[in-house]
């Protein structure tokens, strides 16, 4: 499984925001400059954050976009899913109330166990690292190596 660069930007950017928390709005201009991102691209991706109330715009001349929660009540699997979708393997195992297992297989299929367990370890890890994790790895990291992380 790959994510896709909606995922991918939407975390980055997401990390910008996080790193800004309580010091007042963000413009894109600037996540899109400091991660290297298109300030276009990143337009769509705000559009479908701010619509789950992931992030908050401001509007005026200062304006631009805060955290709607606290850097550790946010996790990086809100963020990725929010984007992205589901995060499965196959299609087989996508935990999705619109979406029955239709595989009638299902049942008797000994790889579905196996798809499974991925899905469930991969939902586990990015639903247990926070936005607040992410910055305190980036501050540990710039402390003890003396330069910048880049994610």
């Amino acid at each position: 499984m790959k994510l896709s660069t909606k995922g991918r930007y939407g975390v980055k950017a997401m990390f910008e925001l996080a790193l800004a928390h309580g010091n007042g709005p963000t413009s894109l201009n600037i996540i899109a400059e400091k991660q290297n991102l298109s300030n276009h691209y990143l337009e769509q991706l705000f559009s479908t954050l701010r619509k789950a109330e992931l992030v908050r715009s401001i509007r005026g001349a200062q304006g631009g976009y805060v955290l709607a929660r606290n850097p550790d009540e946010i996790t990086v699997g809100e963020i990725i899913r929010t984007l992205e979708g589901p995060l499965a393997p196959s299609d087989c195992v996508i935990e999705n109330e619109d979406k029955g297992h239709d595989c009638n297989r299902a049942g008797c299929c000994v790889t579905r166990t196996i798809w499974e367990k991925i899905r469930d370890s991969i939902n586990d890890v990015v639903d247990n690292i926070t936005l607040q994790d992410m910055i305190d790895d980036h501050d540990k990291m710039t402390s003890d190596e003396g330069y910048m992380y880049y994610i």
